[in-house]
C-alpha cells in the first residue's frame, strides 16, 4: 500500500507548493515542479520513480495535452492569422537553430541536438496572458497575436516532435516508406475522425441516461486517439492533443473543459509534475554551468528576437513587436512535457535533463518581468537601441 502514501504526499505538497508559488507571483506549475525535486531522490528521497508513478504520470500528461488541445482557439487564429503565423515561424526557427547549435557546441550529438531544438521551440503563454490581464491589455492586438502564434507554435512543435520520434526515437526498425506511411495514415484518420466521427460520438453519448456521459465520451476519444498515435509509432501526447482539438470544434467544448480539468488537476497532473522532479539529479551539475548559461541566453533571446521579427514584418511597431516576442519566451509546462517525453524515448541524455529543466524554469521566471518592461519602454528608445 506504499503507493497510497506516495499519492497522499504528492497531493498535499503539490497543492501547498502551488499556492506558495502563486503568492510569490509565479505560476503554480513552478512550485509543483520544485516540490517534485525536493520529494524525489535528488533531495529527500521520500518518493521513488516506480511503476505506479509512471502510469499515473502518463495519464496526467495525456490529459494535460488534451486540455491544451481543448483550449486551442482556432477561431482566434483565423482572425489574425498572418501575424500569428509570422510570429510562430520566427519563434520556432531561431530557437530550433539555437537549441541545435548549443547541443552541437557542447558535443551532444546530432539527434540529441535536434531534440534540444524541438524542446526550446515550444511556447507556454498562460503566464503571459495573466501578465497582460494585470496590465489591462487582455483585449489588445498584441494579446490576440500572442495567443494565435501559440496555437500555431503548439501544432508545429507537436508535428516536429512526431517526426523526430518517428525517425530517432529508438523504436522498432522499419523501412522509411512504412514510417512515413504510418504518419500519413495517422493524420488522415485523425482529421477524418475529428471532422466526422467525434461530433457524432459526443452527441450520441450526451443522450445516454447515465452519470457524466459527456465527460466519458471525451475521455474515450482522448485515450483512443492517444493509443492510436502510439500504435502508429508516435507519442501518445500527439494523439491526445489532436483529440482535444477535435472536441474543441464541437458545441460541447465548454462543458468538457469545465469538467475535465478537475479530473486532471486534482490527481493525475500533480503526479506528472512530481515525476519530472523525480528524474532530476544534481550529480555533475556543477560541470554544466556553462551549458546552462549559454542555453538560457539562447532560449530567451531566440524567442524574443524571432517573435519580434515576425511581428515587425506584419505591421507592428517596434515596442509592440518586442512585447509580442517577450510574450513567447516562457516555455513552461509545454517544454516540460516535451522534455519528459524525449527522456523516455531516448532523445534526451539523462545527464542533461536537470540542466534543461533548470533552463525551462528560468525562461518561465524571466517572461513576466520582460513582458512588463517591453510595454513600458517607449518606441523611440527601442528604435535607438
Amino acid at each position: 500500500m506504499e503507493f497510497i502514501l506516495y499519492l497522499a504526499l504528492i497531493l498535499v505538497f503539490t497543492k501547498l507548493a502551488g499556492d506558495w508559488s502563486v503568492r510569490l507571483g509565479q505560476p503554480a506549475v513552478l512550485g509543483k515542479l520544485i516540490i517534485g525535486i525536493i520529494l524525489g531522490p535528488a533531495v529527500l528521497g521520500w518518493i521513488d520513480n516506480n511503476e505506479f508513478i509512471h502510469y499515473m504520470s502518463e495519464i496526467g500528461v495525456i490529459l494535460l495535452m488534451f486540455i491544451a488541445g481543448l483550449e486551442t482557439d482556432l477561431d482566434e487564429l483565423r482572425k489574425n492569422w498572418k501575424s500569428a503565423f509570422a510570429v510562430a515561424i520566427g519563434g520556432i526557427v531561431l530557437p530550433f537553430c539555437g537549441g541545435y547549435g548549443t547541443g552541437e557546441l557542447f558535443g551532444l550529438g546530432h539527434s540529441y541536438s535536434l531534440f534540444m531544438g524541438v524542446v526550446f521551440s515550444a511556447t507556454s503563454v498562460s503566464i503571459s496572458v495573466q501578465v497582460l490581464k494585470e496590465m489591462n491589455r487582455l483585449h489588445s492586438r498584441e494579446r490576440t497575436t500572442i495567443l494565435g502564434a501559440a496555437v500555431v507554435d503548439d501544432v508545429l512543435v507537436v508535428i516536429l516532435l512526431a517526426v523526430l520520434m518517428s525517425f530517432m526515437g529508438g523504436g522498432e526498425q522499419s523501412s522509411l516508406g512504412w514510417i512515413i506511411g504510418k504518419k500519413i495514415i495517422f493524420f488522415a484518420v485523425v482529421i477524418l475522425a475529428g471532422w466526422g466521427a467525434v461530433p457524432v460520438i459526443m452527441k450520441f453519448m450526451s443522450r445516454l441516461k447515465v452519470t457524466e456521459p459527456l465527460i466519458s465520451a471525451a475521455l474515450i476519444i482522448c485515450f483512443g486517439f492517444a493509443y492510436f498515435a502510439d500504435l502508429m509509432g508516435m507519442a501518445a501526447i500527439i494523439g491526445s492533443f489532436a483529440a482535444g482539438l477535435a472536441v474543441s470544434q464541437t458545441s460541447f467544448r465548454e462543458k468538457v473543459e469545465h469538467k475535465i480539468e478537475p479530473i486532471a488537476y486534482s490527481v493525475f497532473v500533480p503526479v506528472f509534475f512530481v515525476s519530472i522532479g523525480l528524474h532530476v539529479s544534481f550529480e555533475g551539475l556543477g560541470q554544466q554551468i556553462g551549458f546552462i548559461v549559454i542555453l538560457t541566453l539562447t532560449a530567451v533571446l531566440s524567442k524574443l528576437i524571432g517573435g519580434a521579427a515576425g511581428a515587425r514584418m506584419t505591421g507592428f511597431n517596434t515596442r509592440s513587436s518586442f512585447a509580442i516576442g517577450s510574450g513567447m519566451v516562457s516555455r513552461g509546462e509545454v517544454a516540460l512535457i516535451i522534455a519528459s517525453t524525449g527522456l523516455q524515448a531516448g532523445l534526451l541524455l539523462p545527464a542533461y535533463f536537470t540542466s534543461i529543466v533548470i533552463v525551462i524554469i528560468i525562461t518561465t521566471l524571466v517572461a513576466p518581468p520582460l513582458l512588463k518592461m517591453m510595454f513600458r519602454v517607449p518606441d523611440s528608445q527601442l528604435d535607438r537601441a
